[in-house]
């Protein structure tokens, strides 16, 4: 009998760590991705003339809020103007945290 409570209680402990083991890590974007956003919402005002993402996600605080984010650049040309933008992109979500332009 006690095999059976053994084995039992390793079905159970197996099936709710694979579940949490899902829950509690949280797969990033990868960069490439993270870097299409942005290109995509420059697009849509010019013409998208070179980009950079740096690879290495990085820790990132904001409004008291800690994010993992990935840092990058673009360059563009917007109604016959040439501009670069330094981007920030949250790695979980893909949204874009920060978007400064370089004077």
């Amino acid at each position: 009998m006690s095999l059976k409570r053994f084995l039992v209680g390793a079905g159970i402990g197996f099936f709710v760590g694979a579940v949490l083991k899902d829950q509690l890590t949280k797969e990033l974007i990868s960069p490439e991705k993270a870097l299409r956003v942005v290109k995509q919402k420059l697009s849509k005002q010019g013409s998208v003339e070179g980009s950079w993402i740096h690879m290495i996600p990085e820790s990132y605080e904001k409004s008291l809020l800690d994010y993992t984010v990935y840092r990058g650049g673009v360059s563009c040309t917007i109604e016959g103007e040439f501009y670069q933008f330094d981007f920030i992109v949250d790695g979980n979500t893909g949204a874009i945290l920060e978007l400064t332009s370089q004077d």
